[in-house]
């Protein structure tokens, strides 16, 4: 029985590495298949290769050549009365530049003929993607932990300058599509997430439109955007959030990556100085009092592997832009999370919001900001500063009643950190960062002052 098994094993074995070759066959006889237009100029690359070498074998007078050389040696006697040698050269020198011609034009004929295929729409600017990629690859790994708007802001800007980006995304938001969506349908809500994967996003302008889109009306789709729903569904569909993001940023063409501080169900608390204790990310900026602390429910929270190991193999670590208490703290709350930051060793800088937030951090300074997040997460997790330099207009804090963060630097240096500053507002949406702005302070702080891992 012993050697009928191992007969029948061999035997098995055999057929499907047969299977294999017969199938690698195929696939090889593919490129000959009638309508692809890769045959003809495959043949003209041929002819132009044995040109080459005809004019080679000339130059330098190969004796294997035989009675195609007389040939050619005839033909010059013909033609110009002699057998002078030089003209030999020459015309070995002239057949092997038609030959190479004849090479580079099939070869990129070829090419064409495939990226037309691939990206029919931007076939004529392939060296700019190839070139655009290849640079962005060796950009700074650059781990950014937020949430918000404000986060979606640094994202849009830093793509631009490395596709190394991974962006930790709080999950505590319970407002709007996103908490109706995580009370219904029991996931973890997906609007800053849908924001993230939106601004690292590198596709048509009508996708971005598309995912962003809310629905209006007096139906059950009232106020969900359809990036939400999307998400919503491709968590369905794969049973994983952090799947269900790694496959819509391939719809995407997201340059990074996307992930969930935590999988679980969290909600974020706040006790304020009087000592109430506010229930809901979306109820703490509400009530308008002063927030001693925010804490996480259930107060263990595991965090997802990849968003630690993001953290863990960063040459940079950025916080914020965005809402100190509901955006940035629930990130530094799940477990894990603080611990890494404080090992780690690449630079760490927290982006100080260019003004203060009515309900949440009503006459903050720069340096009671950071001073929340040593509280919060101790010390280590903040190496600089980066705060805005540029005075921002009366008329958009009396729009939005709100002041102006002020730079203490004095206090700031006090708590162990260094300060930048630099003109960071936007020029058109005056109080809030610019993207490009933004960017390209982060990687002058990072090239500069960063402390390779």
């Amino acid at each position: 029985m012993g050697s009928l098994d191992k007969g029948l094993g061999i035997r098995n074995f055999s057929q499907k590495l047969q299977a294999k070759r017969s199938v690698e066959v195929l696939h090889l006889l593919k490129w000959f298949y009638p309508g692809i237009k890769l045959k003809r100029w495959l043949l003209v690359f041929a002819i132009g290769v044995i040109m080459v070498s005809l004019g080679m074998a000339l130059v330098f007078n190969y004796e294997y050549l035989g009675k195609i050389e007389e040939e050619i040696f005839r033909l010059v006697y013909i033609f110009f009365g002699s057998y002078n040698y030089g003209l030999v050269l020459a015309t070995g020198a002239v057949i092997v530049v038609i030959g190479a011609y004849i090479m580079l034009y099939s070869t990129r004929s070829i090419i064409r003929s495939i990226i037309a295929v691939i990206i029919p729409d931007k076939s004529t600017k392939l060296i700019d993607l190839i070139y655009r990629e290849r640079k962005l690859g060796r950009g700074p790994a650059v781990t950014v932990i937020g949430g918000g708007h404000g986060l979606s802001v640094l994202l849009r800007g830093i793509k631009s300058s490395t596709s190394n980006v991974s962006a930790v995304v709080t999950v505590a938001d319970d407002g709007g599509s996103s908490g109706r969506l995580r009370e219904e349908l029991g996931i973890i809500p997906p609007g800053d997430l849908r924001n993230c994967l939106v601004a690292l996003a590198d596709t048509e302008p009508l996708m971005e439109k598309l995912f962003q889109y809310r629905f209006e009306g007096n139906t059950a789709l009232a106020g969900h955007s359809f990036g939400n729903l999307f998400i919503a569904a491709m968590n369905e569909v794969t049973g994983d959030m952090e799947t269900a993001l790694k496959e819509s940023s391939k719809v995407l063409a997201v340059k990074g990556r996307v992930i969930p501080a935590s999988k679980e169900s969290v909600r974020l608390d706040a006790v304020m100085t009087d000592g109430t204790v506010v229930e809901g990310e979306s109820q703490i900026p509400e009530v308008r009092k002063k927030i001693r602390r925010v804490k996480l429910f259930p107060r263990k929270v595991e965090a997802v592997p990849a968003a630690i190991e993001a953290i863990e193999n960063a040459d940079a670590i950025i916080l914020g832009p965005g809402s100190l208490y509901t955006s940035i703290m629930p990130n530094l709350l799940v477990d894990g999370v603080a611990k890494a930051l404080k090992n780690s060793k690449a630079i760490k800088i927290y982006i100080c919001n260019v003004m203060t937030q009515p309900g949440e951090t009503d006459n903050y300074s720069a340096s009671a900001h950071a001073k929340a997040i040593l509280d919060h997460a101790g010390k280590g997790v903040i190496d600089y500063v980066l705060v805005n330099s540029t005075p921002v207009p009366k008329e958009f804090c009396e729009i939005t009643h709100a002041t102006p963060v002020e730079v203490d630097e004095d206090k700031i240096n006090a708590l162990g950190m260094g300060i930048v500053k630099a003109d960071l507002i936007s020029d058109t949406d005056a109080g809030r960062h610019d993207p490009d702005k933004l960017c390209k302070a982060v990687i002058k702080m990072i090239y500069e002052l960063g402390k390779k891992s």
